[in-house]
């Protein structure tokens, strides 16, 4: 049954996962979070490890979850074998509606390009996806990540607005501001 209902999850959020990886984050927390198979703190932890390593965040966090889940709704299923069941359907199930849009609508949609109708889905588009990504940024402000004391809070608070700065503001690599970030983080806390 979890294996049902894994796929139906990752079968929406592949379909409706429209702007990339942190704008599918309200979906898959929804989807995964709300459901109990994984904890908030799990679905944060997820998310950092899904950044740090290789591929798209869609992607690497279906494997994963697809591992846990199942362990998580039964423990009958708390078999690595069970799990790596779970993370291949995820993994496979999440990209498959990309791989059928590009495959059949990209040929229609490079044939339309200029089309008023198109131009308009893809302006009504845009939008919605800066909005699913702010929307990320909130979900990620939560205590997993800034803490949960006020010393904590505004040790956080001040290193994400320095990272930020320097972010905007300097060309500063981004895998040294990481790392740096890492050290200091090791430092303070």
């Amino acid at each position: 049954m979890i294996y049902l209902r894994l796929i139906w999850s990752y079968l929406k959020i592949g379909f409706f996962g429209f702007g990339g990886g942190y704008a599918m984050l309200a979906l898959i927390e929804n989807e995964i979070v709300t459901p109990g198979w994984i904890t908030q703190q799990m679905f944060t932890d997820i998310v950092a490890i899904s950044q740090m390593t290789p591929g798209p965040i869609g992607i690497n966090s279906a494997t994963y979850i697809g591992y846990v889940a199942p362990a998580a709704s039964s423990p009958a299923l708390a078999s690595p074998l069970f799990g790596i069941l779970g993370s291949l359907l995820c993994t496979i199930v999440v990209v498959l509606p990309s791989f059928f849009l590009v495959r059949y609508a990209g040929h229609y949609i490079q044939r339309h390009r200029d089309s008023a109708a198109l131009k308009g889905i893809f302006a009504g588009l845009r939008p919605v996806v800066i909005g699913l990504i702010a929307s990320a940024a909130l979900i990620l402000m939560n205590g997993e990540n800034f803490g949960h004391t006020p010393p904590d809070i505004a040790k956080s608070v001040v290193l994400a607005a320095v990272a930020l700065a320097i972010t905007l503001f300097t060309r500063i690599h981004p895998i040294l501001l990481i790392i740096a970030a890492g050290i200091i983080g090791w430092l303070i806390f």
